[in-house]
């Protein structure tokens, strides 16, 4: 059975895996979670982004990694510099927390993909240097 990090992938078939990381700055605010992060503060964020299939194309490549910078850098775009508070995509019930982002950014870029021999696998969202979120897109099976 294969392992990503550690965990079982259940039902997955993969024998690929592309990783890029990509940054931006933003501010959000937080409610309920801590004092500190009850005001407004800002964090530049660190995103690694994997993507997974079993099969590579005719040039030998699961995916040309200037298409999926090309496809991060468009999602970092919306974000970067921006209050995340603000954005369609988060509200009270969706608040701009790193795993509401780093699911975002998942459901974003398997968006643009639009190849059904692509899979986003992960995205973390790194708000410091010793904190972050990691969101597991579509494998449901996944236990702990």
């Amino acid at each position: 059975m294969p392992f990503l990090d550690g965990h079982p992938l259940r039902g997955w078939d993969i024998m690929f895996e592309l990783k890029v990381v990509s940054h931006f700055a933003a501010a959000h605010q937080l409610k309920m979670v801590s004092k500190k992060c009850e005001n407004l503060h800002g964090h530049n964020w660190k995103i690694e982004i994997c993507v997974a299939g079993k099969t590579l194309n005719n040039t030998g490549v699961l995916v040309d990694f200037g298409e999926l910078k090309q496809h991060v850098s468009e999602i970092m775009t919306r974000l970067d510099h921006k209050f995340l508070n603000e954005l369609d995509y988060f509200n009270d019930d969706n608040p701009p927390s790193s795993e509401n982002i780093a699911r975002y950014i998942a459901n974003s870029l398997q968006t643009l993909l639009n190849n059904s021999k692509i899979k986003v696998a992960r995205v973390t969202a790194w708000e410091s240097e010793d904190a972050c979120a990691t969101y597991f897109m579509g494998n449901p099976s996944l236990s702990f």
